[in-house]
C-alpha cells in the first residue's frame, strides 16, 4: 500500500492562542520520506504509535537553521504544538537559546510529575484530534501558573524579528539603532527569546520568503526571487540554500514535491 500523510492545521484556543501560533495533527500510513523545513519557533511533538516507546512520547524541538531528512516508519500519529517566538519561558521554562538545535525530551522541561499526568490523558485520548484538544488545555493550565516573569518577553527582540521577517531590506545594526540599543545588546537578548541571533534569524527569514515564493508563484525566474526575497542576487540566492538545504533551489523543489514537508 503506498504510504501517506495528512497533515491537519488547527487554530489555537482562546486560552494559548498568545503562545501558540497552531497545532498540527498528521497522520502517516506507512514508511516514507519527510524533509523538515528548519525555523526559529519551538515546537512540541507528541508522537503515537509502535515507534515510540511505550506507544506514546514528547520532546521540544528547538530552532533548527539546516533542513532535516528523516524516513519515518510505520503507522502512527503526531500533535504538534508550534509556539510563537518569544513564549519559550511561559511554556516549558527555559528560555529559547536552551533548546536551540536540540531535541530535549518532555520529561526534562515540565519534570515527571507534570509530564506523567499529561501522558495519562494522552492514553485516553479518542483520537488525533481528541490528543490536539488534551494538549492545548495542558499548555493553558501551565501558561496559567506561569510567574509574570516567565510570561514576560523581551519586546526588543520582538520588534526586531517582526522587522526582519517582514522587510527584506533590514539589516540588524540598523534595527538596533532604530530602537535605540547597542548591537550587542539586541543580539544578547534576541537569542534568548528566539533561540537564535538576529544574522541567524534573517538568513532563515529571506530563506523561507524565496521557497515560499518559488513554490507559489510558479514560472517565476530566481533572478526575481532572491531580489524580492532579498538576497543581493541569484547567486546569493544559490549559495544560501546549499548551505541551509544541501542543495539547490531547483533540486530542494524536486524533493519537495516527492516527500511531504512537515517545516
Amino acid at each position: 500500500m503506498h504510504a501517506s500523510t495528512r497533515r491537519h492545521r488547527l487554530a489555537p484556543s482562546a486560552s494559548i492562542a498568545p503562545a501558540v501560533e497552531a497545532l498540527f495533527v498528521n497522520e502517516l500510513t506507512g514508511d516514507a520520506p519527510h524533509v523538515l523545513i528548519p525555523r526559529p519557533e519551538i515546537e512540541l511533538m507528541f508522537r503515537f504509535g509502535p515507534a515510540a516507546p511505550r506507544g506514546l512520547d514528547a520532546h521540544a524541538l528547538g530552532a533548527r537553521q539546516r533542513v532535516r531528512r528523516k524516513v519515518v516508519r510505520g503507522v502512527r500519529r503526531t500533535v504538534a504544538a508550534r509556539l510563537r517566538l518569544g513564549a519559550s519561558e511561559a511554556v516549558l521554562g527555559v528560555p529559547a537559546s536552551a533548546l536551540a538545535g536540540r531535541i530535549v525530551a518532555f520529561v526534562d522541561l515540565w519534570g515527571d510529575e507534570a509530564t506523567r499526568r499529561l501522558f495519562d490523558r494522552l492514553a485516553g485520548a479518542r483520537d488525533a484530534l481528541d490528543a490536539a484538544a488534551i494538549v492545548d488545555r495542558a499548555i493553558a493550565e501551565r501558561l496559567a501558573r506561569a510567574s509574570e516573569a516567565r510570561r514576560a518577553v523581551a519586546p526588543l527582540a520582538l520588534v526586531a524579528a517582526s522587522k526582519l521577517r517582514d522587510d527584506e531590506s533590514s539589516h540588524v545594526n540598523a534595527i538596533a539603532d532604530d530602537l535605540g540599543v547597542s548591537e550587542r545588546h539586541l543580539r544578547r537578548v534576541f537569542r534568548d527569546a528566539v533561540g537564535v541571533g538576529p544574522k541567524a534569524f534573517a538568513k532563515l527569514a529571506r530563506f523561507d520568503r524565496a521557497l515560499r515564493a518559488a513554490r507559489e508563484e510558479d514560472g517565476a525566474g530566481w533572478a526575481t526571487i532572491a531580489a524580492a526575497a532579498g538576497y543581493y542576487d541569484q547567486a546569493h540566492l544559490i549559495a544560501e540554500f546549499r548551505a541551509i538545504a544541501g542543495a539547490t533551489p531547483r533540486a530542494l523543489l524536486q524533493e519537495l514535491r516527492a516527500a511531504p514537508s512537515l517545516g
